[in-house]
């Protein structure tokens, strides 16, 4: 046939067909997120509006919650925490992942074995981890106790999670050592992707370990490093899980983050809509500091 003898509206109806054929694939992601985000988002938004108990009636009281909120001083100390302890765990996780990378990139033997020993603390994940911190650390007899008792530093009787100073210790150490696979393979990835004639070029130029890590891998890290920060930095303003299981948030309310400060909130004080308006302006927030975080590292022409 002819270019001549095409049907007039063959490639029109050819362009219509595509589309119909991609909303169809996309539709059940799209209802996946209407029903599991959008929804339970609008769904929150008039929570957030009543003095909703959890149980019993309720009624509506506008934006009371949100005018409440800047003189909540117990919101307040536990954003001053979160932020403390976003400080402290960040740049280890980093580092403590790029050495990682580092000691793992190069196909010698053993490196298979490094790489799972490394991500296997991820895989068992921080709920897991933090229970068996728990037996861990007891006094007398838990090991960590033990070690250091037989080491010479304690006395073995050290209480970790009552003092808030140690606890943040502790935990800070169990997220880095939890955590940083992720980051790992992240940059492992970029690592990877490095051609080998750069290194080379650098070595017959007399570059040293240093001078090719900080000259070539770093600033072609550039994207994975970006990822590893702002995943290390939402997961720690996020965190709940390891101050739940170790500390409920003692000694007091020395140790609680903002996810804690936000479900003893719904679920001890059983205030539902205040906590709800809380969780919005996390959310708003976590928002912000990424949109932040993705301007601050974006690549540069």
């Amino acid at each position: 046939m002819s270019a001549a003898q095409v049907p007039a509206g063959s490639g029109r109806s050819t362009i219509t067909h595509r589309s119909s054929t991609g909303l169809l694939l996309v539709l059940p992601a799209l209802a996946f997120v209407v029903v599991f985000v959008l929804v339970p988002f609008v769904f929150a938004i008039g929570i957030s509006l009543t003095n909703w108990p959890l149980v019993g009636a309720f009624r509506f009281v506008g934006l009371e919650n949100y005018a409440a909120i800047p003189g909540d001083a117990a919101f307040w100390k536990s954003v001053g925490y979160t932020l403390l302890y976003t400080a402290v765990v960040t740049l280890p996780i980093l580092v403590v992942g790029y050495l990682m990378a580092v000691v793992v990139r190069a196909n010698r033997r053993g490196s298979t074995l490094l790489r799972t020993l490394f991500f296997l603390p991820y895989v068992i994940g921080l709920s897991t981890l933090s229970f068996l911190l728990v037996l861990e650390v007891q006094p007398g007899s838990g090991a960590v106790n033990l070690l250091l008792q037989a080491l010479g530093v304690t006395d073995g009787q050290t209480a970790w999670v009552t003092s808030a100073p140690l606890a943040t210790a502790l935990i800070s150490v169990l997220v880095v050592w939890g955590v940083s696979g992720l980051t790992m393979v992240l940059l492992l990835s970029g690592m990877q992707a490095v051609p080998r004639e750069c290194y080379e070029s650098a070595e017959v130029d007399g570059a040293t370990w240093w001078q090719r890590e900080r000259d070539i891998t770093i600033p072609m890290l550039r994207r994975p490093i970006a990822m590893s920060l702002i995943l290390s930095v939402i997961g720690s303003f996020l965190a709940f899980t390891q101050f739940f299981v170790l500390t409920q948030g003692g000694p007091g309310t020395d140790t609680t983050p903002v996810v804690l400060a936000i479900y003893n909130r719904a679920f001890v004080q059983l205030q539902v809509g205040s906590a709800t308006a809380l969780s919005l302006v996390l959310v708003l927030v976590v928002a912000l500091v990424t949109a932040a975080q993705f301007w601050l590292l974006r690549e540069k022409d």
